[in-house]
Parts: structure tokens; C-alpha cells; sequence
């Protein structure tokens, strides 16, 4: 079955998102097309057309961007430290953040960060939990 696009409608639809579908280069755009990726979700089979092509467009470049930057083939070489390092480079977060991820004072999050300190299985679970990775990651081999 085809579907009738209608390119105003689309247009319209770009809109009303706030977004110029690209190639997404930075954690907040990701933030910001996987916010309307859940809300085209939302409507299941009462998306428009429209919608619809929004949507496979946003899931597409979605994927493209988390085998880019979270593509764990890559990290498999990498010491957990080093995981971490890209994890929060590439999500722009503060390694003062994760002391409320992990419960931990600052000087803790900075020997993990630099891998001057191990880290814990539990920590491991809290960071992937937070970075939606595998806790694995974090574990040295």
C-alpha cells in the first residue's frame, strides 16, 4: 500500500518538530531527534504519511550516530577507563556528574576517569545504566 505524501504537510510537520533533519553531530541533537523519534512512536498506526517518513528518516540517522559513537565493536581494545573517557567526551557530560551516577566524592570519579583506580562491578552497573552500555564495558578483562 502507498501512501500520499503531501510535501506541505511535511514541511509543517518539520515545523512544528523544531528540527532540520541532518546528519547528527552532537549529543543534544541526538537528544533532540530521539525525543521525536519516542513521540512519532507514541502513534503507532495513527501516524500520517508524513510522519511516518519523518520517522524512518529520524531512525536512520539515529543509527547512524550510535554506530558511530557507541558502536562497541570499536571498544573492545580499549581499557574501561578509556571507555568512560569517550563516554563522556562524546555525551558532553561532566565528570562531576558521575558523582551523583555513582555516589562517589570527586577525587574517586577522577582516579576512575584516569584509570588510577578500578572499576567496581557495581560502579560498572550505575555507569552503564546511565551510558545505556553494557556494564561489561567498564570491567577490565
Amino acid at each position: 500500500m502507498t501512501l500520499t505524501f503531501n510535501k506541505k504537510s511535511y514541511l509543517k510537520l518539520l515545523e512544528e518538530t523544531k528540527i532540520i533533519p541532518k546528519i547528527i553531530e552532537t549529543e543534544a541533537e541526538y537528544q533532540d531527534y530521539l525525543t521525536v523519534a519516542e513521540n512519532l512512536i507514541s502513534k503507532k498506526d495513527n501516524r500520517t504519511p508524513e510522519e511516518t517518513t519523518l520517522f524512518r528518516l529520524l531512525v536512520k540517522l539515529i543509527e547512524d550516530y550510535e554506530e558511530q559513537y557507541y558502536s562497541l565493536e570499536d571498544w573492545s581494545h580499549l581499557p574501561p577507563h578509556e571507555i568512560l573517557q569517550h563516554l563522556l567526551e562524546s555525551s558532553e557530560t561532566q565528570q562531576a556528574h558521575l558523582v551523583e551516577v555513582i555516589g562517589s566524592d570527586r577525587e574517586l570519579i577522577s582516579a576512575l576517569v584516569n584509570g588510577q583506580q578500578t572499576i567496581s562491578v557495581e560502579q560498572a552497573k550505575k555507569l552503564g545504566v546511565y551510558f545505556k552500555v553494557a556494564p561489561s564495558l567498564f570491567i577490565e578483562s
